[in-house]
């Protein structure tokens, strides 16, 4: 057998019918199956046969690999930098255990999306290799200086190919480091590119787009639908993953996203005021507090969880309804806020912001040093304030200030 035939493969009770591919070790086979997986199978024990010879062009379909770019610089096209860090979008398929894995750097994602081509002219940048479960604050800071050079350097707009499970955490991160006068857009693929359901060139296509817009802040970019027709245009600050698989997991929450790309039409359109292109000065602040932890409280957690945040500089609570912890953690915050430690609260729930002046445990909370962080996400409230642990001379005060979007001004839905 060879790659390229079609075969039937029997190990341990488990069938698999697929195109059999090239694989990187000797110990293992990898059939791509109907329905566009692919699947690593151990040799050992494993009963193979051949169905049908030479049914799939192999080499074809990896053509390109080690060939450089083709896409050519017009001085007709705006430039756009495509910075990848990993992830989904960034993936190519492990041939030993049949799952993906972030090896492509920038300039295989070029390749691997020639509907690019022709849009813009491209700088391709690695920052990070890696999934985004992996990432931390250090490539935050890393990440925000390389977007500050390309824009420094003459980039259009920028392009941050990312991770989708913590990209609300990154992409709200430059959100506070990076005042820019160009678009920065994250875009990832919930699906990979050996799927027949990927997202990875749309959101793409639709991410370059929204670069060479006129809107210039950090947004996310990413299906608005299940459908392959747009994608939405969130505020970086405002944006949470709120599905584990669906094309279109990511939602702007208490608000509608901001704008949208068609994807036919090849347009970009804001449904909301924003800064324009070119109006804000180009600046860094890439400085972070890292010790800081997001705690979520539950019905009957003990106080003594707190214990191991002595040491914090900060810590942002996911409490309950308006912002409500359980009375007999009152004293154990009190004594963190006494001791330097700012506090910022936050609710669970995902519309509407915390208010503790309604009821006594609020009141409680707030005469302890707790800092109300209105309808800022959790996730965001966590990077806003490593942020302005570094660079506020009162943090617990800019905490409660709208900075990069991330306060709105009703707790309602609002256009």
């Amino acid at each position: 057998m060879n790659p390229g035939d079609r075969v039937h493969v029997e190990r341990g009770g488990v069938e698999n019918e697929g195109v059999l591919m090239p694989s990187t070790t000797a110990d293992h086979l990898v059939v791509k199956l109907r329905g566009g997986y692919n699947v690593g199978i151990d040799r050992d024990d494993a009963a193979v046969e051949v169905l049908e010879r030479d049914v799939y062009d192999v080499e074809s379909a990896g053509a390109g690999e080690g060939e450089s770019s083709k896409i050519e610089f017009d001085d007709d096209l705006p430039t756009v930098s495509l910075i990848s860090t990993g992830g989904t979008i960034a993936s190519t398929v492990d041939y030993r255990t049949g799952a993906v894995t972030a090896q492509f750097d920038a300039e295989d994602v070029l390749r691997a999306v020639p509907d690019l081509a022709g849009r813009a002219n491209y700088r391709g940048r690695v920052v990070a290799n890696i999934l985004s479960e992996n990432m931390t604050p250090a490539v935050w800071r890393d990440l925000a200086s390389a977007v500050h050079e390309e824009i420094e350097a003459g980039a259009d707009g920028v392009v941050v190919m990312h991770g989708t499970d913590t990209m609300q955490y990154t992409a709200s991160a430059l959100a506070f480091m990076l005042d820019t006068p160009v678009p920065v857009v994250f875009t990832g693929s919930q699906r990979s590119a050996d799927r027949p359901s990927s997202d990875n060139v749309m959101n793409a296509v639709c991410a370059v787009e929204a670069a060479k817009a006129d809107r210039a802040e950090v947004l996310v970019c990413m299906h608005g639908s299940s459908s392959d027709d747009v994608c939405a245009l969130h505020r970086a600050t405002r944006v949470r993953k709120n599905h584990t698989s669906r094309r279109d997991a990511f939602e702007t929450v208490g608000a509608t996203p901001i704008g949208r790309v068609d994807y036919d039409a090849e347009t970009v359109a804001f449904r909301r005021d924003g800064p324009e292109r070119g109006e804000t000065d180009l600046d860094l602040a890439p400085d972070l507090e890292t010790s800081v932890e997001l705690v979520k409280f539950t019905p009957g957690m003990n106080p003594a969880a707190l214990d191991h945040l002595d040491d914090a500089a900060g810590v942002v609570i996911e409490g309950t309804g308006l912002g409500h912890v359980a009375t007999d953690w009152i004293d154990r915050i009190e004594a963190l806020v006494d001791d330097g430690t700012v506090v910022a609260m936050t609710s669970q729930c995902l519309e509407g912001r915390v208010c503790d002046r309604v009821y006594d445990t609020g009141r409680d909370l707030l005469d302890a040093g707790v800092v109300e962080a209105g309808d800022t996400l959790p996730e965001t409230a966590t990077a806003k304030l490593m942020w302005v642990l570094a660079n506020r001379a009162d943090p617990a005060a800019a905490m409660g200030e709208s900075i990069a979007g991330e306060l709105q001004p009703r707790s309602v839905p609002w256009l």
